[in-house]
């Protein structure tokens, strides 16, 4: 028996159910396929769970997704991370809806051409969506084929052989299965950490369970340290409890995001005092105990808040800047590291 039929046969017993995969024997929607991946990069299934049928609810069709305000899909998306998905995936609905007639493109070519999508995301649309003998090689099954085939070149160095091998197993029948079972068998069974390999459907075949080095694989190359960037964040209330809130530039980290105003966020040594000057309005700022952390994908950091009160209730009076009284705040495209400032100004 075959690698592969021994995947599909262990995958028929034991498939995952997910708000996002078809029922045995049928094909899901391109577009259920397209925004559950975007949505699955770099986070976790039970974290995209209930933000997937948020937005199915909200958008059920691609079409009607392009046609949502931008702002509205980056306030849905707030709290998912790695904003540029979410810019992404509206420029993609978009393109796909004009450019394709509201149907997503069958083949990894094509798919590629559209906005956000890359090698493997389209080679998983197109195995599981159109059941085309594409290789999806996402974390989960980069971890099985190191194991399988005891590839011991770290990552990132190691992704070429990886998916050479993975490349070869595709079977030409029931690849979209095949695709998602491989995904399951990395998250349920071939674990990063005490993996079950009693469990496995490749145990007998399986190179590094053979030499006793399951547990080491994949390698990977020692991590640089993240810097750490420090800044102060001012949030200005009016007597109502309205905050002010200003649009991100549309490029760059969280773009086109909200944000409660802030110092520029540098490196080195950081005296809030200095930073004052810095100040969207002039006002009474008082600088509040206790710093605001929070990790990027590159560094890491740390906000002090400084807190006003504004001398009148009128217009901002700043550039693309809004008054946002709290029960509103769910409306707007905030950051998770932005609702943690918020929520630091008003604990006291």
């Amino acid at each position: 028996m075959s690698h592969a039929s021994r995947v599909l046969a262990w995958y028929d017993r034991h498939r995952r159910t997910l708000p996002w995969r078809a029922p045995a024997g049928e094909r899901p929607e391109p577009y259920v396929v397209w925004l559950s991946e975007i949505m699955l990069q770099q986070t976790t299934v039970t974290t995209v769970g209930d933000y997937f049928r948020r937005f199915i609810a909200r958008w059920p069709k691609v079409e009607a997704l392009a046609a949502a305000p931008l702002d509205d899909v980056l306030s849905a998306w707030a709290g998912l991370g790695y904003y540029a998905r979410a810019r992404n995936l509206h420029a993609c609905a978009r393109a796909v809806t004009e450019q394709h007639a509201g149907r997503f493109p069958d083949d990894e070519d094509a798919l590629r051409a559209l906005p956000g999508i890359g090698r493997y995301t389209a080679a998983a649309i197109a195995a599981i969506a159109f059941d085309r003998p594409a290789s999806a090689v996402d974390g989960n099954v980069e971890r099985v084929i190191a194991r399988l085939f005891a590839i011991e070149t770290p990552l990132p160095d190691a992704k070429p052989e990886i998916a050479e091998h993975a490349a070869r197993l595709v079977p030409r029948n029931r690849a979209g299965d095949y695709a998602q079972a491989l995904m399951d068998l990395g998250a349920t069974v071939c674990m990063p950490r005490n993996p079950r390999c009693m469990l496995c459907p490749l145990a007998t075949a399986c190179r590094a369970r053979k030499l006793g080095i399951a547990e080491q694989l994949p390698a990977r190359a020692p991590k640089q340290q993240k810097p750490t960037r420090r800044g102060l964040a001012f949030v200005l209330a009016r007597r109502d409890g309205a905050v002010l809130l200003r649009k991100r530039p549309v490029t760059g980290l969280l773009g086109g995001m909200d944000e409660v105003p802030s110092s520029a966020w540098r490196e080195g040594t950081f005296a809030a005092e200095s930073a004052l000057v810095e100040a969207p309005v002039h006002a009474s700022w008082r600088i509040l105990d206790g710093i605001v952390r929070h990790t990027f994908t590159h560094f890491h950091l740390e906000l002090t808040v400084a807190r006003a009160t504004a001398a009148t209730d009128g217009p901002a009076g700043l550039p693309g800047a809004a008054w946002c009284t709290i029960d509103r705040m769910t409306e707007r495209a905030l950051p998770t590291v932005m609702r943690k400032v918020i929520a630091h100004a008003f604990k006291e």
